[in-house]
């Protein structure tokens, strides 16, 4: 390309043309400021490189300087440990010394504690062994005591299987409550009633009244069958014919012993046992109603001692009736003697009175006295005193002091 070639028009902007010239110099401008703007942008992005890596420098000394720091405060809380370690060393040691005392004084204190005790439960078993034996000597007594019992009891059914001897048995309980609830003449035993028929008592009652029969002749034969029956007919049987044998002793009891002015409207039938008195009246009680028709009143041992502790009361008001003239004469005397005790009473306190007077009139006396004494000790006198001594008058005051003047 020749220069001629480089002042050809390429183009015409407005009115000013623009040679190939003018074209190559505004691309080499171009192409100046394009690589101006590219060593601009290198050399910023080189600064800012450089920035960077000052940054991350300082950054790095600072990251160093911190680690530094946290290594030393690492190692001053590893030297904190290590001393706090050796001190819970040091306290541990001596909790377990402190411990280890404890346990041995606890240990000692157990051992004797349990020697104490060892001790005393030797001394509580001994004891107990003591009172052990003690114990099995009475029940080797009771044992005895129960054999013979037993013994007794075999023997009082021997003397319940004999009539006679169970009718002296019921004969007797009923003697001895009737002796032991009333005086000597207040009964009388197999005395004859004007039929010549012979009841076990006769308790006599008071105001001359008609005598109260008592009875002790129990048919227990039939009771006995009635209660060792094992079948239900066979017990029916039984006390059938318990009821009979008891219906019968109770007419024979209302044909003989009740007699019209001689003895009382109605007779005791005495049960000598309590249980054979419940079941009566449990399973007979048939029997009980046709005994009171009779007039004949069933007891039983607590019973008929209720009934003569009744007659005792009634004896011993007909004795305080009959004897009612002589309390009355005794009461009597009685009344006068407190009236002569009151007099003398009053008497004696008039003179209480009078002694009580004269003491207080003496007393009134001894003050004055006294009073005049703490005068005279004083020297309290006043010049109608001293005249009165110089004219021979120096007792009068004394003398009006103990007849009562001032």
């Amino acid at each position: 390309m020749t220069f001629l070639d480089l002042e050809k028009t390429l183009l015409i902007i407005g009115t000013t043309p623009v040679t190939r010239m003018d074209a190559l110099v505004l691309v080499g401008v171009v192409l100046a400021l394009l690589a101006f703007v590219l060593l601009l942008v290198l050399w910023r992005t080189q600064r800012r490189r450089a920035l960077v890596d000052a940054e991350q420098r300082a950054i790095e000394r600072e990251r160093a300087k911190l680690a530094e720091a946290q290594l030393i405060d690492m190692m001053q809380n590893q030297n904190a440990l290590a001393g706090r370690l050796a001190a819970m060393q040091e306290n541990a040691v001596n909790a377990q010394a402190a411990l280890s005392r404890q346990v041995d004084e606890r240990l000692a204190n157990v051992t004797g504690r349990v020697s104490q005790s060892l001790a005393e439960t030797t001394r509580n078993t001994q004891e107990s062994l003591g009172q052990l034996k003690e114990r099995l000597a009475v029940i080797d007594t009771a044992q005895g005591n129960i054999t013979s019992l037993a013994q007794d009891v075999v023997g009082l059914q021997n003397i319940l299987n004999n009539k006679q001897t169970r009718g002296a048995f019921g004969q007797s309980r009923m003697e001895a409550i009737v002796q032991d609830g009333l005086p000597t003449g207040a009964y009388t035993f197999q005395t004859t009633l004007s039929n010549n028929n012979r009841p076990d008592c006769l308790v006599h009652m008071p105001n001359n009244a008609p005598a109260l029969v008592i009875d002790a002749k129990f048919p227990l034969e039939g009771w006995t069958a009635y209660h060792e029956m094992a079948g239900d007919e066979a017990k029916k049987s039984a006390g059938q014919r318990f009821a009979k044998d008891m219906d019968v002793h109770i007419k024979a009891i209302s044909e003989k012993y009740l007699i019209a002015g001689e003895t009382q409207e109605t007779a005791f039938l005495f049960v000598p046992s309590e249980s054979i008195f419940a079941d009566l009246h449990e399973h007979f009680d048939g029997v009980i109603q046709r005994a009171h028709k009779a007039r004949i009143v069933i007891v039983s041992p607590s019973l008929l001692l209720l009934s003569i502790q009744v007659i005792q009361a009634l004896l011993k008001d007909a004795r305080m009736r009959e004897q009612a003239h002589l309390i009355q004469a005794e009461v009597g005397k009685f009344a006068n003697d407190l009236r002569l005790l009151d007099e003398r009473v009053r008497k004696l306190q008039s003179h209480f009175g009078q002694t009580t007077r004269d003491v207080d009139q003496i007393l009134v006396s001894t003050e004055k006295l006294t009073r005049h004494g703490q005068r005279i000790e004083a020297m309290e006198f006043g010049a109608a005193q001293v005249e009165a001594d110089g004219k021979g008058e120096r007792g009068k005051p004394f003398l009006r002091a103990i007849d009562g003047g001032d």
